[in-house]
């Protein structure tokens, strides 16, 4: 394994989840309502949580030059969001609002964790390193999944009350 991009990607992983935690704090800081908080709140521990997990590695790697055999939880992907995802949230969120535009912004994030974590999977010899970024993958999958979701029922709800339909 090249430990110079093992190192270098690591580096990546932890800056593209203390900017996701940032971003989902400042989110749920400004936001209104309690639904739209706490939803942004549950992304932003979960992306704690990843930045624990990596820390955990760089460390390990740092020290011995591979990475430690961790016991990722075995439901990875079934995040904590999926429980606060209701139709509340989406009643609470206005597409024209700051949190609908942070939601469009959360898929574009999640997108690039996505093709950084499959891609260091797809390479990684190292059987530790190839758990970790496919548990992470699996992680920003779920993710993108209901935050499209969101993003979709967020964008039907604009086209429903400007009666944007062509029929």
């Amino acid at each position: 394994m090249d430990s110079e991009k093992a190192v270098d990607i690591l580096k990546q992983a932890l800056l593209i989840e203390k900017k996701g935690n940032a971003f989902y704090r400042q989110v749920a800081g400004s936001a209104q309502h309690p639904e739209v908080k706490q939803f942004f709140e549950t992304m932003a521990a979960e992306e704690v949580r990843h930045i624990e997990i990596l820390s955990d590695q760089f460390k390990a790697y740092h020290e011995n030059r591979r990475f430690a055999s961790l016991n990722y939880e075995t439901d990875a992907g079934k995040s904590a969001v999926a429980d606060v995802l209701t139709q509340d949230l989406v009643a609470a969120m206005q597409a024209a609002d700051f949190e609908a535009a942070a939601v469009s912004a959360a898929v574009a994030m999640e997108k690039n964790a996505i093709k950084l974590y499959g891609a260091r999977a797809a390479e990684a010899t190292d059987p530790e390193e190839k758990a970790l970024y496919e548990w992470l993958a699996r992680w920003e999958k779920s993710h993108l999944t209901f935050l499209a979701e969101l993003e979709s029922e967020l964008t039907q709800k604009v086209w429903f009350d400007q009666n944007f339909w062509p029929f």
